[in-house]
């Protein structure tokens, strides 16, 4: 039996026409099965404007949709047949092999812990965050799912992260570092200076010491750690600046004759730099340590962000992620 991914269809702001066409281009290209969840007459209105004969795309009724506002709590309590509730439940049957939702982040989180439960020795979960670098990719966690952490979930984030580099972006031996506000053991605040001697004493790790914030888009390190208030401040700053230079750049580049022939000299080269800030060619964020390959997308997402995301999903579960990751937090 080849590979079975849940689809949150009801969750991209951008409506369910953006989930459905990521899902049938994904079925397409990586000949696998993905599981739509959500309201099964809209779903099958929606699939109309597709040729799907011959692609494995099943469909799974879930009633309730739970808004981008909603507690997560509540949420949880109230709406047992919300479209994230039952794509996870499928996870947990083991009818998917993993679930994407680009709907509200909380709810996952919150509905992952209690449906499918923490991985073994794993304290709390963390979203890993792939960011573009000078020297490649980097992977950043915890990216906003836990405010405030201990040095022992740092810990944990990190050993996570080794793995998730190692088994998915391709790194033998990545680089470990710790965001801190200077490159000596001594700088940071109490959480960063214990962190630091419990990264520094992990042999599984080839731990660098601390990365400076100006340092993240360097390439310094392939895993960054940090907690989740942390991480989610430097994520926003990046995608707002990377925002800013391509609106700046854009506005710049039509002004004036000039500008207009620099643009077309430099078209390809703009072109580029859009795919490299483009957060759709990296599909989504792993939930890294619940029982189950969950990604979670963007709630901007296009269809070409939700079609990376389920070959994100694909490659998770192919490489036996969770697997490694149990194994990696079981020896440390």
């Amino acid at each position: 039996m080849g590979t079975c991914i849940a689809l949150d269809a009801m969750g991209a702001d951008r409506g369910l026409s953006v989930t459905v066409e990521g899902a049938v281009a994904a079925a397409r290209d990586l000949n696998l099965t993905v599981v739509l969840v959500g309201n099964e007459d809209e779903i099958r209105q929606s699939l109309k404007q597709y040729r799907t004969k011959g692609l494995s795309i099943e469909i799974r009724h879930a009633p309730e949709t739970v808004g981008m506002q909603e507690s997560p709590s509540a949420a949880l309590r109230k709406k047992k047949q919300s479209s994230i509730r039952v794509g996870l439940d499928l996870v947990k049957s083991g009818e998917a092999d993993g679930f994407i939702s680009a709907g509200n982040t909380g709810a996952v989180m919150a509905t992952a812990l209690v449906t499918l439960g923490p991985l073994p020795g794993v304290e709390r979960p963390a979203i890993a965050i792939i960011v573009p670098t000078l020297k490649g990719r980097s992977l950043v966690l915890d990216a906003g799912a836990n405010a405030d952490c201990k040095a022992r979930h740092l810990l944990q984030f990190a050993i996570m992260g080794d793995v998730y580099a190692r088994q998915i972006m391709g790194k033998p031996s990545p680089t470990v570092g710790l965001l801190s506000i200077g490159e000596e053991e001594s700088k940071g605040n109490e959480l960063t200076r214990e962190a630091f001697r419990g990264l520094e004493e992990e042999p599984s790790l080839n731990f660098i010491g601390n990365v400076e914030g100006r340092e993240v888009l360097m390439g310094t390190a392939d895993v960054i750690v940090c907690d989740g208030f942390t991480g989610n401040i430097a994520l926003k700053i990046i995608e707002g600046a990377a925002e800013f230079f391509t609106l700046s750049l854009k506005e710049e580049l039509g002004k004036g004759l000039a500008g207009m022939a620099g643009a077309l000299l430099a078209r390809g080269a703009f072109k580029r730099f859009k795919k490299l800030v483009d957060y759709s060619e990296y599909g989504g964020a792993p939930l890294l340590g619940v029982r189950g390959v969950i990604i979670i997308c963007h709630g901007r997402s296009t269809a070409k962000a939700i079609a990376n995301a389920i070959r994100a999903a694909a490659e998770c579960v192919e490489n036996r992620v969770i697997e490694h990751i149990i194994e990696g937090i079981a020896v440390s």
